[in-house]
């Protein structure tokens, strides 16, 4: 914060400052020191910078200026006693400046820095690189290419993928060999009573209450398989389409990951341009107010051009300001997208430029869109998938075949066990299901038709994509074309309303008029640019062809 207060008493002037002389400080106390310094030129000026905590190589220059038009300055702490010291210095060694008394020997301010404040300021530096991860330069092809490598968007698809696979295998093993190897040992008794209902096995004999506790071990394989069974075969044709399903909504994914940040970049370098669209600005309105300031100190211009003209700087000044803002959020969200380092810095390698191509055709653009989008291939999957699912609920119907069997060691003990077996063969045939199979059936109907409204739309939404992105194309080609002329207009109107006021034809209205001309051109350009290269992004999307134009 900057607070300027001003003190006049016995023909002597006080201008006490307080905060930091830096960046846009620097004009305002620029300002307010011409504005003294026209009102009373011969008056005695005394600026007092004890309340200042720093000073920049601009602040310094305008000091330096200061007392070179006889300001004398009072200044506490050992940087600003330096400061003002090596100003009093530099004025006394040009030539027929006398010298003035000297207080603190520069020399000790030397000795201080080298000894003190340079080996901490490289430590600070050390441990910051250390902390934080080297900058970045990332062109839009390079920032293709990590993201698909670490968008965590993308890799999800891909896991969804690699798990349809492994669902696959899934469904087919249930129509391949199963088998397995079980052991058992088990401790028995039995209710012969409750087993044969208390009647005598041999005539004449009386049946035992129970039989035991006595032992049985059991170890060997058992094994069985499917031999015949339509709606689990359907079930796995199903599952293998539902792969390429899964591949194609992976595609999908990659796709707009490429498109997000294809677009995140572009806007990007739109927020890139419009900092230095903002630098430019600014460097022509200190121009402008510089030359207004020479022009009333020569008593050509007025005070009111001067004042119109720093009004005019601080308003570029703040735009500059909003507008390294927007670029550092934006390289913020690029970096997320990225899914880099928080700490680590982008730098941006490309720029917005224009590249004019050949309007594509819509009916030729709709049909290759829908030859290459992955949408549009995944619903298509999707509905063979439920066709086969439907021909699974109806093969439920008929006979099904399998094939069982064992083969154990058996006995009460290890070694009177013998060797027995198990082979069987099993036919099911379904009588009655309570109506579960015309359900399934039912259901695939409706779902067939629900794909069929989603297929209809999905094609709409491609046409209208498509025919969106040319239009915006075509629109956004003839914006650059005028917003290109509009800039070259709008320089030569800043010049020829320069060479006006100059002249003192005409007073800075004019200029300032033409600053605004300039500021808006710049600013249609930049927009015209980042609208074209988005349009160009949104086409390539709409045909399906994101990765084939940006990432090789």
């Amino acid at each position: 914060m900057l607070r300027i207060t001003t003190e006049t008493k016995r023909a002597k002037t006080v201008l006490a400052i307080e905060g930091r002389i830096a960046g846009p400080s620097v004009g305002t106390v620029e300002q307010c020191w011409r504005e003294l310094y026209a009102a009373a030129p011969k008056q005695k000026f005394i600026v007092n910078l004890c309340g200042v905590s720093f000073i920049d190589n601009a602040g310094k220059m305008l000091l330096r200026e200061m007392h070179r038009l006889g300001a004398e300055f009072q200044a506490e702490g050992c940087l600003n006693q330096a400061i003002v010291d090596e100003i009093a210095t530099s004025e006394e060694a040009a030539p027929g400046k006398a010298k003035k008394p000297k207080g603190t020997p520069i020399i000790f301010y030397v000795i201080f820095f080298s000894l003190v404040l340079i080996p901490s300021l490289a430590l600070a530096q050390q441990k910051a690189a250390a902390a934080s991860p080297a900058s970045v330069r990332l062109s839009l092809e390079q920032a293709v290419a990590l993201a698909l490598k670490q968008n965590p968007t993308e890799q999800i698809g891909l896991i969804t993928a690699a798990e349809s696979v492994q669902d696959k295998n899934i469904t087919r093993a249930a129509l391949l060999p199963q088998a397995d190897l079980r052991a058992s040992e088990s401790l028995n008794r039995v209710n012969l009573t409750a087993e044969f209902g208390g009647k005598p096995l041999v005539p004449g004999e009386k049946l035992p209450g129970h039989i035991g506790p006595y032992q049985i071990i059991s170890a060997g394989p058992t094994f069985g398989t499917q031999i015949f069974d339509l709606a689990l075969w359907k079930r796995y044709q199903a599952s293998r389409i539902n792969v390429n399903a899964s591949n194609a909504d992976s595609l999908s994914t990659r796709e707009q990951v490429i498109l997000l940040v294809v677009s995140q970049y572009i806007g990007t370098l739109r927020a890139v341009a419009n900092v230095e669209a903002s630098r430019s600005r600014v460097e022509l309105a200190q121009a402008l107010y510089d030359q207004a300031a020479d022009l009333q100190k020569q008593g050509v211009g007025t005070g009111i051009d001067t004042l119109r003209a720093n009004v005019e700087l601080q308003n570029e000044k703040q735009v500059l300001i909003q507008a390294e803002d927007d670029r550092d959020a934006s390289l913020f969200a690029l970096s997320r997208l990225l899914n880099l380092d928080p700490r680590q810095k982008i730098e941006l390698a490309d720029s917005l430029g224009f590249f004019d191509t050949p309007q594509p055709e819509i009916d030729t653009s709709i049909d290759q869109a829908l030859l290459t989008r992955e949408e549009w291939k995944a619903i298509l999957q999707r509905e063979k998938i439920v066709r086969l699912d439907k021909q699974a609920a109806q093969y439920e119907r008929l006979p099904t075949l399998r094939a069982d069997g064992n083969w154990a060691y058996l006995g009460t003990t290890l070694d009177n066990g013998i060797p027995t077996y198990q082979y069987a063969a099993s036919f099911d045939v379904p009588l009655f299901t309570s109506g579960r199979i015309k359900a399934e059936v039912t259901k695939s109907n409706l779902e067939l038709q629900k794909l069929e409204q989603q297929k209809d739309d999905l094609r709409n939404q491609i046409a209208l994509e498509v025919k969106t992105s040319l239009l915006n194309l075509q629109s956004a080609r003839n914006e650059v074309q005028v917003a290109d002329l509009g800039v070259v207009l709008a320089k030569q109107e800043v010049d020829q309303a320069r060479d006006r006021f100059s002249a003192g034809v005409a007073n800075n209205i004019e200029v300032i008029t033409a600053q605004d001309s300039l500021s808006r051109a710049n600013d249609n350009q930049i927009a015209a640019l980042y609208r074209f290269n988005q349009a160009r992004a949104d086409y390539a999307r709409s045909i399906g062809e994101m990765e084939k134009t940006y990432s090789k």
